[in-house]
């Protein structure tokens, strides 16, 4: 079981309809922790919503190609993530720091029509991501290591090798691609991936791509 999953062990135990939180470029996985910076009224509202509840929350990207409702709202993408909230700090200027821990991947069935000021979705949760014990055994560490290496020497960013070094594969996967400075794009590929295996290798591809695409084009660092 992946650590934040163990207080759902199947379909019964999650809800049908829950709060989603739309943020571009924003990615949580299942086992990911996922802080948030809570302004905007209506999520204000949406915490403490969900603090008298499940405390859970669907981060979720706005659809790619910026697709919208007759409302102005932003249509969403197809697949989002659960995520259970497990720390909240309030700050002095009505500001709440929130902390994610993702549970399971979700697909978006249809968005409900609901009176609250925050928008809630009924969706259908990937049960596999529950009883996934998160073997890293084929996973291809040294390419990983070494295309995320690259990517960081080439934007002259740094990271904390140690931990990276002692992590478990499955965990260093899931931890790169929710830490990785990609887009919108880049990020619902590696949330959509159908196995920690295939998420590895998007990574490594994407990283890759946009390595040989800043060789090719000089300037600043990549975006």
């Amino acid at each position: 079981m992946q650590a934040g999953n163990s207080h759902y062990r199947s379909a019964a135990d999650l809800p049908a309809v829950i709060p989603v939180f739309p943020l571009s470029a924003a990615l949580l996985l299942p086992g990911g922790r996922l802080p948030l910076n809570i302004f905007e009224p209506r999520y204000l509202q949406m915490v403490d919503h969900v603090l008298t509840g499940g405390r859970l929350i669907g981060m979720i990207q706005p659809r790619l190609d910026g697709a919208q409702k007759p409302n102005g709202e932003p249509m969403l993408c197809e697949v989002g993530c659960l995520g259970r909230l497990t720390s909240l700090a309030e700050t002095g200027d009505g500001r709440y720091l929130v902390a994610l821990q993702g549970v399971c991947r979700f697909r978006l069935i249809e968005e409900a029509q609901v009176k609250t000021p925050f928008r809630q979705c009924r969706v259908a949760p990937f049960i596999t991501d529950l009883d996934e014990e998160g073997d890293g055994s084929q996973i291809d560490r040294p390419a990983l290591l070494k295309a995320f290496r690259a990517y960081l020497e080439a934007n002259d960013m740094e990271a904390d090798w140690n931990n990276i070094r002692r992590a478990e594969n499955a965990t260093l996967v899931n931890a790169l691609s929710m830490m990785s400075p990609y887009g919108p794009s880049e990020k619902q590929a590696l949330l959509e991936a159908p196995d920690l295996k295939s998420r590895a290798e998007t990574l490594i591809a994407i990283t890759e791509i946009l390595l040989a695409r800043r060789s090719n084009e000089p300037g600043p660092g990549l975006q």
